[in-house]
């Protein structure tokens, strides 16, 4: 089971490059674990399942805030899924989806995550690898 970042541990964001509407270089130079990133996406305190649904069977109670994660390898390329976690914002300025891979120009950040991202480099890589999967 992956487990998300402790809160208390500081973590240095890795650059990145925007190139127009994704991120086309892994965060980590190295392709994520779709099977890591599945159980990110399903775990509770990763948010994702709170506000999307899914193929998920087995997860009760899922998301009905935002679009569903069905087919969202068939929807979205992998850099426009990247940039989607890393900081939503740059597509949607009013979207009420966290920036996950974001530090700087936030509001309202509980005083234990500021300066710290709520995912690493590597589980925003898994969950990428995970939702490219998902082709229906």
């Amino acid at each position: 089971m992956c487990a998300l970042p402790a809160a208390a541990v500081a973590q240095e964001l890795k650059p990145y490059t925007i190139v127009g509407d994704g991120i086309p270089e892994s965060l980590t130079g190295q392709p994520g674990d779709a099977a890591r990133g599945r159980a990110l996406v399903l775990t509770r305190s990763s948010t994702c399942i709170l506000c999307h649904s899914g193929p998920f069977p087995e997860a009760r109670f899922q998301g009905d805030l935002a679009p569903s994660l069905a087919g969202a390898g068939n929807r979205a390329t992998t850099a426009q899924l990247r940039l989607r976690l890393v900081d939503a914002r740059r597509i949607n300025p009013e979207t009420i989806m966290a920036s996950y891979y974001r530090v700087d120009g936030l509001t309202r950040v509980g005083s234990a995550w500021r300066g710290k991202p709520i995912l690493s480099a590597e589980q925003i890589e898994d969950i990428v690898a995970y939702l490219a999967t998902l082709r229906e």
